[in-house]
């Protein structure tokens, strides 16, 4: 997601479930706001069989899977060019995923399969996405032609696997994924294979964030109290713990420089969500917005 001279800028939507966070285990992907549940009929038999699920955000089904709307990130250096996002603009009324010129204008429609189609990102050089999709038991991480076509499984397993982000070199892929107990950060070769799991614990893990110089990756977890930024190595190693305080801390995105993570922390006098940054060191945190309403999901972009 961060990258070299990176503006975080796709579309994502991710499924949300919030109950169990205070034991850390079953933790909202970059907030505890508010929860949305996308009309998706991706569910099969599920959603047919127990649409009331839905709405308690298919806990029984999914266990972990979180999704809720929140941009994806990654453009690299270069000419702009289209946005990438997931709408549940298709036929079937289930999330696809599309690219629009930054100005408007006619929509392109990426993937078109009736099962559902979230967070997609950008490689770095803007010739494929990659996303995340319901492979008919679970989530899974795919990658696709941005022109469509050549869709290719880079995960298969029996959990989910979700928010996927290239790095900055376009050689990994960084994602947030299920391990049986809570859902722990990973990365693969992005041709699939090669999978590395980050971090292990008993909580969970999630919005990874590459840095420009691709070394380190910043993500959202859970410190046995609530919600904190961390970073830890793109090879695996102990994390650090970057804002460590007493507040839900979500949605870390590095600067260009690699020197600071803006963040969305439930920090304000109001107790409402505000945008922070901080040194990658951690430290004093800079309030960037102020006011009596929330603000979500700040992603760094270059001038």
């Amino acid at each position: 997601m961060g990258d070299a001279s990176s503006v975080n800028a796709c579309y994502a939507v991710v499924a949300a479930v919030a109950l169990c966070n205070v034991a850390g285990l079953i933790s909202p992907p970059f907030s505890e706001k508010e929860e949305k549940v996308p009309k998706t009929n991706h569910w099969g038999a599920v959603s047919a069989a127990a649409g009331t699920l839905v709405a308690l955000g298919l806990l029984l089904t999914i266990m972990l899977v979180v999704l809720e709307a929140r941009p994806a990130e990654a453009t690299f250096p270069g000419k702009s060019g289209k946005l990438a996002y997931s709408g549940d603009e298709g036929p079937n009324a289930d999330y696809e995923i599309y690219t629009i010129k930054s100005g408007g204008g006619s929509k392109f429609n990426v993937t078109d399969d009736a099962r559902g189609n979230y967070a997609p990102c950008y490689s770095p050089s803007g010739k494929q996405i990659v996303y995340t999709a319901y492979d008919g038991n679970d989530e899974e991480i795919y990658k696709i032609n941005v022109g469509g076509g050549g869709r290719v499984q880079l995960t298969d397993n029996s959990t989910d696997d979700y928010w996927p982000c290239y790095s900055p070199s376009g050689k990994k892929i960084a994602f947030s994924g299920y391990d049986g107990n809570d859902s722990e950060i990973y990365t693969i070769n992005s041709g699939g294979g090669g999978r590395v799991q980050l971090t292990d614990n008993s909580t969970s893990d999630s919005n990874p964030d590459y840095s420009p110089s691709g070394k380190k990756i910043a993500f959202s977890g859970y410190d046995g109290n609530d919600r904190e930024i961390y970073t830890i190595n793109a090879g695996g190693g102990s994390k650090f713990n970057v804002t460590d305080n007493g507040n839900a801390d979500y949605s870390p995105s590095y600067s260009p420089s690699g020197k600071k993570i803006a963040y969305e922390g439930e920090e304000g006098p109001n107790a409402d969500y505000e945008i922070y940054t901080i040194n990658v060191g951690g430290g004093s945190k800079f309030n960037v917005t102020d006011n009596g309403n929330d603000d979500y999901e700040p992603f760094w972009g270059s001038s």
